[in-house]
């Protein structure tokens, strides 16, 4: 059992920053492939970033790369996502997910067995 708690969500000007954080419960955090997703008000959670248990492979949605990017610490069993000039329309609740996987990573949300509550990131114009 993974239990997952983001943070470091808030209010934030268009074209600011936010790094959310991911902590995870457990010993064997490095077992696990974690994604980030986002749900915007009245819209489906999408699919953000996802890397893999070692941190030595990611994968970001086309539409973010280069403003977004996922890391992590298997030391500090944390998960990050660092979101760089950010804009109105990525106003949503951001979860973290993590599913066993020694190698792989995914954008599937029905490929991850634990979700956190999800935090929430505002952006204003």
């Amino acid at each position: 059992q993974v239990q997952l708690v983001e943070s470091g969500g808030g209010l934030v000007q268009a074209g600011n920053s936010l790094r959310l954080s991911c902590a995870a419960s457990g010993r064997t955090f490095s077992s696990y492939a974690m994604g980030w997703f986002r749900q915007a008000p009245g819209k489906e959670r999408e699919f953000v970033a996802a890397i893999s248990g070692s941190g030595g492979t990611t994968y970001h949605v086309d539409s973010l790369k280069g403003r977004f990017t996922i890391s992590r610490d298997n030391a500090k069993n944390t998960v990050y996502l660092q979101m760089n000039r950010l804009k109105p329309e990525d106003t949503a609740v951001y979860y973290c997910a993590a599913y066993r996987s020694l190698v792989g990573y995914s954008g599937n949300a029905k490929a991850y067995d634990y979700w956190g509550q999800g935090t929430q990131v505002t952006v204003s114009s």
